[in-house]
């Protein structure tokens, strides 16, 4: 193989959900695709996002939400990995999981640790973990929104930063704050404003080159 495989796995805002729209972002405008232009040839960034992905919670309304059961075929679709980018924790807000910040921080340790421990690897497990974008406010005002995500989510997701930076450094994951590249749209509040995409692309990218150069 003469290119270093990135696997991004995530939930909508990795798949490129459009607020605006309701369906998917143009290819040249999910972060995903942006990062692979910056990163060049020498790279192949493979994109594993799924609406409503949780790191660990199965969820009663919906079937293959999982994100630890996904992920080894996942991996091992894409194997030999050089680098695992983990961008997880929004959907676990749910109200319907009755999950706290630390219980999700929790999920995803065993995400990660399933992750390293995995035969998937080119040479040794490197992972990037991405804390979420914090969810606006505003989502408690759209109806159809806060339905779905329920009362508490906003407020969860604001802890998520931080407590997803302390397991970054005791699992020896290298660590992203999204919410230095990105703000929610104005359209649902949950999801990345396609014009922030490139943003955080950018910032991923950096990362990478810094682990694999």
């Amino acid at each position: 193989m003469n290119k270093k495989h990135i696997v991004c796995y995530g939930d909508s805002n990795t798949w490129g959900y459009d607020g605006e729209t309701g369906g998917r972002m143009d290819d040249d405008a999910r972060w995903t695709r942006l990062l692979q232009e910056k990163l060049g040839s020498d790279y192949l960034v493979m994109e594993e996002g799924v609406n409503g992905r949780t790191t660990v919670f199965e969820d009663p309304l919906e079937e293959g939400l999982n994100g630890l059961k996904a992920l080894p075929p996942a991996l091992l679709a894409h194997s030999p990995i050089d680098l695992l980018v983990v961008m997880l924790g929004t959907n676990d807000c749910k109200a319907r999981f009755a999950a706290t910040p630390n219980d999700i921080a929790q999920g995803l340790r065993r995400l990660a640790l399933k992750a390293k421990g995995m035969d998937v690897w080119r040479e040794i497990p490197r992972l990037i973990i991405i804390a979420p974008m914090v969810m606006g406010e505003g989502l408690y005002g759209m109806p159809e929104v806060s339905a779905s995500m329920g009362p508490g989510c906003v407020e969860k997701s604001r802890e998520l930063p931080e407590l997803m930076r302390r397991l970054s450094l005791e699992l020896g994951c290298a660590f992203l704050d999204s919410n230095d590249s990105v703000v929610p749209n104005t359209t649902d509040f949950m999801h990345i404003a396609r014009e922030n995409s490139g943003a955080l692309a950018e910032k991923v990218a950096e990362a990478i080159l810094l682990i694999l150069a």
